[in-house]
């Protein structure tokens, strides 16, 4: 049975691709373009959350970032990218395994939804969400000041989780990574990796990638 990736573009899906690629298995990715901000209703009808990434595998149709990284990487390659908890980076690797997706994605989805509705700069939500990301940025740039990967010295589903928002979401949300040297840095590491490179030109080949400090023009 072939993997199915359903990818939306400009959308977090693009870490399905990427870990497919560093995993070296094979998929059939499925291209839809937004209708014309949101995904269009076949997406949508794909799964009942209506969000990406969308896989499908047989009878199994699977959503949720998460979901989807575990159930590839254990199904199809003996849970490879997933630190073992023998490893004495486990901890770490727990950490920001969840951190990416369940502390920093959510951090900045907030920060672009109040750039959304219009409120004033310098109204107090405006304020809480701005400090809460350069808390969350903070904390990063620390960790990767004398860390290559977040688990450490070793690449894992973490750092294909956390790449997406640190990128292509800043079409999305506008903030800016400068001053944060560790972090730009570590989005260059990623950036050359092959199945990075191999993964996006699949998924989003017209897309401009972000990789720089500052966030590009607003996706509309």
């Amino acid at each position: 049975m072939t993997l199915i990736v359903h990818h939306l573009g400009v959308s977090q899906s693009e870490r399905i691709p990427f870990l497919c690629e560093e995993l070296n298995i094979p998929y059939d990715l499925k291209l839809y373009k937004r209708a014309p901000n949101l995904a269009p209703a076949e997406y949508k009808a794909l799964h009942p959350q209506g969000t990406a990434p969308v896989i499908q595998h047989g009878q199994v149709t699977l959503a949720e970032s998460g979901a989807c990284m575990e159930y590839i990487s254990h199904k199809f390659a003996d849970g490879k990218l997933f630190i073992k908890p023998s490893d004495p980076s486990y901890a770490d690797f727990i950490y920001w395994w969840h951190w990416a997706n369940g502390t920093f994605q959510p951090t900045v989805s907030r920060v672009m939804m109040y750039g959304m509705v219009g409120l004033s700069t310098d109204h107090w939500i405006i304020a809480l969400g701005n400090d809460r990301l350069k808390t969350a940025l903070g904390e990063l740039n620390k960790r990767l000041a004398n860390n290559d990967w977040l688990a450490g010295g070793e690449f894992s589903v973490a750092d294909i989780m956390l790449m997406f928002s640190l990128t292509t979401m800043r079409y999305w949300a506008q903030y800016s990574l400068e001053g944060y040297e560790n972090i730009l840095r570590y989005v260059e590491r990623v950036s050359k990796r092959q199945a990075y490179q191999k993964a996006m030109r699949k998924s989003d080949p017209e897309m401009k990638l972000v990789l720089g400090a500052e966030a590009p023009e607003r996706f509309a």
